[in-house]
């Protein structure tokens, strides 16, 4: 008679377990919660390539200075101004007023 009840309960918990088990499974396969997880899985893959961005950025800038010490080039950059953008005028037969363009010194195209 114990035996029976033991089996009997150790099924009924067991059962209970198993559902238990089963619908959590499927409330994580809705495709609400399967939307969340990928946006997250996203926003904290996006976060690493930040990271990572950041520590390239560091160490690039350590060894630009490591490089300037080696060669001498820690000194202050005399920074020349740029040049004033220059207009061509093209004569346009059709109307009075000119055209301007824009000529960015590359003369090469």
């Amino acid at each position: 008679m114990f035996r029976r009840t033991f089996w009997f309960s150790a099924g009924a918990a067991a059962g209970v377990w198993a559902t238990t088990k089963v619908n959590r499974k499927l409330r994580q396969l809705t495709p609400e919660s399967l939307a969340v997880q990928a946006a997250n899985k996203a926003v904290e893959a996006g976060h690493k390539l930040k990271d990572f961005a950041l520590d390239v950025r560091d160490n690039m800038a350590d060894r630009e200075a490591q490089l300037g010490d080696a060669l001498g080039l820690t000194g202050p950059v005399d920074a020349e101004p740029l040049p004033a953008r220059r207009f061509a005028i093209v004569e346009n037969r059709t109307t009075t007023h000119p055209k301007y363009i824009e000529n960015h010194g590359n003369e090469d195209h």
